[in-house]
């Protein structure tokens, strides 16, 4: 990752330090909420977690869970990787965001597993929500996943034709993608709007023992991000209208991913 800032300038630092401030916070509540299960008899579970009513504790970790996140977010699209390309502008810097923190969220996904894998075969304790919370957190994992792939321009592409195209013909293939694409975000939209507005409303849980909300967001966010990939895909083709075309060969290979690789072996 490149050490230099990329869009937040002055702003890193106190980025930064929010981070920080809701990760510690986050931490100290996350502590409180462990020790009162050994001192309280209505003690905070998960099962509390996602109904705050009546439990101002739990309104102030979710809040500070989030607010952790999002800082978290944000100041690590502030650095990119050797082979990533370069923000421009607003809606791909965006991206960025939101694919670092689909990369936090991985690593949450991950935690969450081995809590439950433990629990489950070395304590004989299985969770009742380790698997709908993984659900839930894949879901936006592999939207904003989408929406960084569109701005990293790493979709699948077919270049066999693309590249025999003169640039006069690819921008047209490109205008015709983008048309496609937002025939389809138009279609998804209108379709599924007045279904995901209702689950929102109402909040729809998912039917289980530990019954999370996951039909009443994830609904709406396809719809939202599914937006935003449309608009981040009309901001890649107006900055790639002027430029050069590019000419893709079997033989390309990206040296810079190929030495990470082998310096990850090697240790």
């Amino acid at each position: 990752m490149e050490n230099e800032s990329v869009w937040l300038g002055s702003m890193r630092g106190p980025v930064k330090m929010a981070m920080i401030g809701f990760c510690a916070i986050t931490g100290l509540i996350y502590l409180w909420l462990i020790l009162g299960q050994f001192i309280f008899d209505d003690a905070i579970g998960m099962h509390e977690m996602i109904r705050p009513a009546g439990r101002p504790i739990v309104s102030v970790m979710l809040y500070s869970m989030l607010g952790a996140l999002v800082a978290a977010g944000v100041y690590l699209s502030d650095s990119i990787g050797a082979i990533e390309q370069r923000p421009d502008g607003v809606f791909d810097t965006l991206s960025l965001v939101t694919s670092r923190i689909a990369m936090i969220l991985t690593a949450v996904t991950v935690l969450v597993m081995f809590y439950e894998v433990v629990s489950r075969y070395v304590f004989s304790r299985p969770t009742l929500w380790a698997n709908e919370l993984s659900l839930w957190i894949a879901a936006f994992v592999f939207l904003f996943a989408g929406q960084y792939a569109m701005q990293q321009r790493s979709h699948i592409r077919i270049y066999v034709i693309y590249d025999m195209m003169p640039r006069w013909m690819q921008k047209a293939a490109d205008v015709i993608s983008l048309l496609l694409l937002l025939g389809f975000t138009f279609s998804l939209v209108w379709g599924g709007y007045a279904d995901a507005k209702t689950r929102l409303l109402r909040m729809e849980t998912f039917g289980t023992a530990w019954d999370p909300p996951i039909p009443g967001i994830v609904k709406p966010a396809i719809l939202l991000i599914i937006v935003l990939v449309a608009i981040q895909a009309v901001s890649n083709l107006i900055a790639d209208w002027n430029k050069l075309p590019e000419h893709h060969g079997h033989d390309d290979i990206d040296e810079t991913e190929i030495e990470n690789i082998r310096r990850t072996l090697e240790n």
